[in-house]
């Protein structure tokens, strides 16, 4: 996935995890313009193509909505198109009564970044949403990707149109992944994964080390402290949502992570589902 954006010539940069085509999505939490919260479970059984930009302030990111508003009406009942991004609920609302916006979902990331941070769509530098298209379908199976390199350009129009006609086709992928997308409660009782099955997995995590057998453990360095506490707030935002909940050590450019399930005793599934996402904000595949 593309790291790297330009505005006006000037290099940004995008973070968050890595998303790939042919992977589930992660879930995202936005906000309506009802402020109430918005999942990507909202959209259950619909191919969705959601489009993300800066803010509607800008000309490009107008013309945006108002193109996907109008070809919402070229695709089938099938297919829902949502917009983000982090505008106020508020703002989105002004702009969409003004110019009847209806055909499309415009929702706002500006509480957590949520959307950012699992689509890696986050740039860095401006705290705001890169603009990209992507494609998911009726299984949250990524289908499309489409990132715009340069932040004052427009999204392809024609070929997500086009991309989208062939998924249409096939709108439902089965995909096995080796571990969930997403932390199982631990409510009820856990059991601690076996010795085989815990080096199996830790085999696939590049840089975590097991410790007493009950725990894994990875340290990330950074330039300097700020850049510590930053990755640091990335991972705090997904490890809430996943609820699943690292020991951090922070000592000014070096960031240790702890990945452990009490309920258990020792190592479950979720802790390496975690390692996993972690492993993904900081741009490893």
């Amino acid at each position: 996935m593309l790291r790297k954006i330009t505005f006006k010539g000037s290099p940004l940069t995008l973070v968050g995890r890595v998303l790939k085509i042919g992977a589930i999505a992660p879930d995202f939490k936005v906000t309506a313009q009802d402020l109430k919260e918005v999942s990507l479970s909202e959209f259950k059984d619909k191919v969705k193509i959601i489009t993300s930009f800066p803010s509607l302030d800008t000309p490009v990111c107008d013309l945006q909505v108002k193109e996907f508003n109008k070809r919402a009406l070229e695709v089938s009942d099938e297919v829902v198109i949502v917009g983000i991004s982090k505008d106020l609920p508020f703002a989105q609302q002004r702009f969409c009564e003004s110019f009847e916006i209806k055909n499309i979902k415009v929702l706002s990331d500006y509480k957590t970044s949520s959307f950012g941070i699992n689509y890696g769509l986050l740039i860095k530098e401006l705290n705001l949403l890169a603009r990209a298209v992507i494609i998911l379908d009726k299984n949250n199976v990524v289908r499309y990707i489409q990132i715009v390199e340069e932040l004052t350009t427009p999204p392809n129009y024609q070929d997500v149109l086009s991309r989208l006609e062939e998924i249409t086709k096939n709108p439902a992928l089965a995909v096995k992944e080796e571990l969930p997308s997403h932390c199982k409660p631990c409510e009820g009782g856990i059991s601690a994964l076996a010795k085989d099955k815990v080096d199996r997995l830790l085999a696939m995590h590049r840089g975590w080390l097991l410790v007493e057998d009950k725990k894994i453990v990875k340290e990330f360095k950074f330039k300097d402290f700020v850049e510590a506490k930053y990755f640091l707030d990335l991972i705090s935002i997904i490890a809430e949502e996943q609820g699943h909940h690292p020991n951090f050590s922070l000592i000014y450019n070096k960031l240790k992570v702890t990945l452990a399930t009490h309920a258990a005793g020792g190592l479950t599934e979720n802790d390496f589902i975690m390692a996993k996402i972690i492993d993904g904000l900081g741009g490893e595949e």
